[in-house]
């Protein structure tokens, strides 16, 4: 796991490459803090940085940027191919090739030297972003994963060609001017991260997943666009998948699904430096960890915070999982103040705005588990392919009920109830919460009945679960003059082959949600700490599968992710894997009333939003207010200009 950057920039002498790069490279030393390495050709205008953190093969010869045996190719990547072994042993044993040393980096190399480019990564099983420059062809290569679990930006500054592992980093090169992208800034203010393949500045995108853009920079100027090649498409495996349904019994499936997620998660062990995982007590990482321990030798290292908090703390799941399961388990209770002392910070760490404000939670148990070990496999992925997400089961029931209800009286029924105030159906109707945590358990019951009475007003089932991601429903006119970037699932769309409601947020999830905001949080969190996280459940193989497997293998009883559940069953007694999901959250809008009160009146006075003239400060303000009266919770919509003011503030932009 690294990070790396590059430029096409002609006519640049040696020492601005080695400046520019350089500059580049430091931007990353927190994605690898054990190796940099500066390679370019003034020549054809080409440079690449790298920042290491040594996974495999400890040595000098894991070194990159890294030229091929042929010296055809130079490569900078982030990222791990699991499978290198097995390609290597096909490629030739040390006897009939000169191995310099045991990466996968080399291996990637003779791959695309043995079968080319798109064969080759055709047969990548892992997470990686990088970039290849091909000195014969004078082209250079972007490509990313099948899932986009490492990011990859790309984009034209002036007359240079920028790309690299985080926009932190291309913001270092000296051709880089390019403003805040107002589209792209109202794009996160309704879903809290800024949608692929957008980016919060003009005139860069992050590199679509499963893809390849190629660019010839045989002349002295990059084309605007280069070529884009999909190497693997989301959209085609769902429809093979339902074209092509698993025909076997529930057993069966299971047995399939188990054996694809062991080799899955035996894949992910291999490492040259310690290794654990991630146990909140839920289903995903209570799996991966029990798979782990089968495929190992001895006890896993397992890593889990906790909150003094009661209704945001489940260590004591996760703390009885570990001893079920026998490994050897580190946990640490959080105190408030422990917590709110990362607030401030978190920010900082992301490229772009971001505000799933589990990022705070995710960085500390990144924090903690980076003190025992440099690899750490997690359970994110789960949720998308097996139907686990709560919004699932209220869309389906949504689905369900108001196709039996016209839509005019549809808006009248929407009109009556958005007509109750908040705040007495709060206190009137507590006794509906329980009932409520179906679909979810952040806000009272007034809130939930408010977000009902949208929900009804809407026509049909896409806008439906548009409304269910949203934060501010019209961002727009929070920033003025702004037009919502179209997202990559709407641009690809989805299949017409969907069954459902369930079927098209999984699809919806794994082209946005998934990428956009899981994995970021992931990936930004845990590097920041020179911690590489693996995420089994990601495998490309696994998600095909999971797409084959019939409906009810994922939703079953008014609970999602059915098949995962049962394989559990065969680790863990069924009360220690039956109970209501928690989540990852915090209690934020509590603490906006309360202690990080001064700290976000800052961020959000009047005078500030009005004098950086990128956020209306109108409508901020009456929510603020709205909130700190108690009468209504905004803390999600709030949280998300925090988070932007935190982040501009911190990237000085």
């Amino acid at each position: 796991m690294c990070g790396f950057a590059g430029a096409f920039a002609p006519d640049t002498n040696d020492d601005a490459w080695r400046g520019n790069l350089g500059a580049m490279a430091a931007a990353l030393a927190h994605r690898g803090p054990d190796d940099e390495g500066l390679w370019w050709d003034a020549d054809a205008g080409v440079g690449l940085a790298f920042r290491r953190l040594a996974i495999l093969d400890l040595s000098a010869e894991g070194h990159q940027p890294m030229a091929s045996a042929s010296g055809r190719y130079v490569i900078a990547f982030n990222g791990e191919v699991f499978n290198f072994a097995e390609l290597r042993a096909e490629l030739g044993s040390p006897g009939e090739r000169n191995w310099r040393g045991h990466s996968d980096t080399e291996v990637m190399l003779a791959a695309i030297e043995a079968w080319g480019l798109v064969p080759a990564v055709s047969r990548f099983v892992g997470m990686f972003a990088f970039a290849l420059w091909d000195r014969r062809e004078r082209r250079l290569h972007l490509v990313r994963d099948r899932l986009g679990i490492k990011p990859l930006y790309w984009g034209r500054s002036g007359s240079a060609l920028l790309f690299g592992s985080e926009m932190t980093a291309v913001r270092r090169h000296p051709s880089f001017a390019a403003p805040l992208d107002r589209d792209a800034i109202a794009s996160f203010l309704r879903f809290n991260f800024v949608p692929s393949p957008g980016c919060a500045f003009s005139g860069f995108r992050k590199l679509e997943p499963g893809s390849i853009r190629t660019f010839d920079l045989s002349g002295r100027t990059a084309p605007p666009e280069g070529a884009l090649e999909r190497y693997w498409s989301f959209r085609e495996v769902v429809e093979r998948g339902l074209e092509d349904p698993f025909e076997g019994t529930d057993g069966e499936a299971l047995d399939e699904l188990e054996r694809r997620l062991q080799d899955s998660v035996r894949l992910r062990m291999i490492a040259d430096v310690p290794l654990g995982a991630f146990l909140s007590g839920g289903i995903d990482s209570s799996l991966v960890v029990a798979l782990m321990r089968r495929a190992g030798t001895g006890p896993v290292r397992t890593f889990t915070i906790g909150f003094e908090e009661p209704d945001y703390d489940e260590s004591a799941f996760a703390r009885e999982v570990a001893r079920r399961l026998g490994t050897e388990h580190t946990e640490r209770i959080l105190g408030a103040g422990e917590t709110l002392a990362a607030v401030p910070r978190v920010a900082a760490l992301f490229d772009e705005p971001f505000s799933d404000s589990s990022q705070i939670p995710t960085l500390l148990v990144s924090e903690l588990a980076r003190r025992h070990v440099t690899v750490s496999l997690s359970g994110d992925g789960g949720d998308e392919s097996f139907g686990g997400y709560k919004r699932y089961v209220l869309a389906a029931d949504l689905e369900r009920s108001l196709g039996r209800v016209p839509f005019p009286l549809r808006r009248v029924l929407a009109a009556a109830l958005g007509a109750v105030p908040v705040g007495p159906a709060n206190r009137l109707l507590g006794c509906l919460d329980p009932w409520l945590r179906r679909y979810g358990s952040g806000g009272a019951a007034g809130d939930k009945i408010r977000k009902l009475a949208e929900l009804l007003a809407l026509r049909d089932g896409r806008a439906v679960y548009l409304d269910l991601l949203s934060h501010w429903k019209r961002p727009a006119e929070v920033v003025p003059g702004a037009r919502e970037l179209p997202r990559l699932a709407d641009a690809i769309g989805l299949p017409d082959a969907l069954r459902g409601a369930v079927e098209r947020g999984m699809a919806d999830d794994t082209l946005a949600y998934l990428p956009d905001d899981i994995l970021v949080k992931v990936d930004r969190t845990s590097m920041s700490v020179g911690l590489e996280a693996r995420v089994p459940l990601l495998d490309h193989r696994v998600v095909e599968f999971a797409w084959r497997l019939p409906y009810a293998s994922k939703l079953r009883d008014g609970k999602g992710k059915w098949a995962l559940r049962q394989l559990l069953y065969r680790h863990l007694p069924r009360e220690l894997v039956d109970r209501p999901k928690m989540g990852f959250g915090l209690p934020i809008d509590r603490w906006l009333r309360g202690p990080l009160r001064p700290w976000a009146e800052d961020l959000l006075s009047e005078e500030r939003l009005r004098r950086e003239g990128l956020i209306d400060p109108a409508p901020v303000r009456e929510k603020w207010a709205e909130h700190l009266s108690g009468r209504r919770n905004w803390h999600y919509y709030l949280w998300d200009v925090l988070m932007l003011e935190s982040w501009r503030e911190s990237h000085r932009v």
